[in-house]
């Protein structure tokens, strides 16, 4: 045996009963407290804050030098609108009038993508039919339908649902179709050993495994559908039952030239899609994918 202390390389000795120690006499973990500059630093809420005042920062500049609020109002002006508008005035009320109807025509892309990818998943022609219409219809712009939604709907909610769920469909089942594809064989022998087979095969092995992809599509999904409601709402206006919603918001208030009131529109469909990607999305990754270790 080796003298205590010493450190023997073991390709060095050739006998098959030698007992080989290797100590690490002097080192260990070394511990270095953080400086206030580095803690700070290293929080990315705080460097995204400091991204925003520097962008907010540049926007103020340049509108002061401008010195034309008709055209691009300051920063602060735009904040003082938002505020207003959100207390006094109606974007609250035509904000969620918007979601309202986002919600509705979300809800039945995500059904129809569904049924679609069962059928992709269960059937050869059911493959055929999703990979067919995916590759026919995705590129097609959903605000290219608005012609003919106003002849087929006319006026009214019907048109912005059926523009949502094209926005929704296609993304969310290709991308759900994909992560089921990518499951690996080996995870779907462990459910067949394990007696799983049809829907307990596809929610405790599939779902599961595909969630990431399934996850990339509905966010994918709720930013196209959020883009196209805003853009619908600009060409459609009014609806038939009277009610307008954010597009129309801003619509109004560039003809009445009102271009702070423009630009805390336009702030409010930003501050939306944020809080939707930061607090809801972010938190069915973190109950999820993250919890699953598929993700870091």
């Amino acid at each position: 045996m080796p003298s205590e202390g010493n450190v023997i390389d073991q390709t060095a000795c050739s006998r098959p009963d030698a007992i080989y120690e290797t100590r690490m006499d002097g080192f260990g973990v070394v511990e270095k407290p953080l400086g206030l500059a580095e803690y700070l630093w290293g929080s990315s809420v705080l460097r995204k804050t400091l991204l925003l005042l520097s962008m907010a920062a540049v926007w103020e500049g340049y509108a002061s030098y401008l010195g034309n609020p008709l055209v691009f109002p300051t920063f602060t002006e735009t904040v003082q609108a938002f505020a207003s508008e959100l207390l006094n005035g109606p974007l609250l009320m035509r904000s969620a009038r918007s979601l309202q109807i986002l919600l509705t025509g979300y809800a039945i892309g995500l059904a129809i993508a569904a049924v679609l990818t069962s059928l992709a998943i269960a059937t050869t022609p059911g493959r055929d039919l999703l990979e067919l219409l995916t590759a026919l219809l995705t590129p097609l712009p959903a605000i290219a339908l608005l012609p003919l939604t106003l002849v087929w709907f006319g006026l009214g909610t019907a048109s912005y649902v059926f523009v949502l769920v094209h926005s929704v469909l296609w993304p969310v089942a290709l991308n759900t179709y994909s992560g089921f594809r990518a499951v690996s064989p080996t995870l779907r022998m462990v459910g067949n050993t394990v007696g799983l087979s049809g829907p307990g095969m596809i929610l405790r092995i599939l779902i599961p495994a595909a969630f990431p992809h399934i996850l990339t599509g509905l966010k994918i999904g709720w930013a196209f559908a959020w883009r196209t409601l805003v853009a619908a709402e600009l060409v459609f206006g009014v609806s038939s039952s009277g009610s307008e919603g954010l597009g129309w918001y801003i619509f109004e208030n560039k003809n009445a030239l009102e271009i702070a009131n423009v630009f805390a529109g336009l702030f409010m469909v930003t501050v939306i899609g944020l809080l939707v990607e930061g607090i809801i999305f972010r938190r069915i990754e973190r109950l999820t994918v993250r919890r699953w270790g598929m993700q870091t």
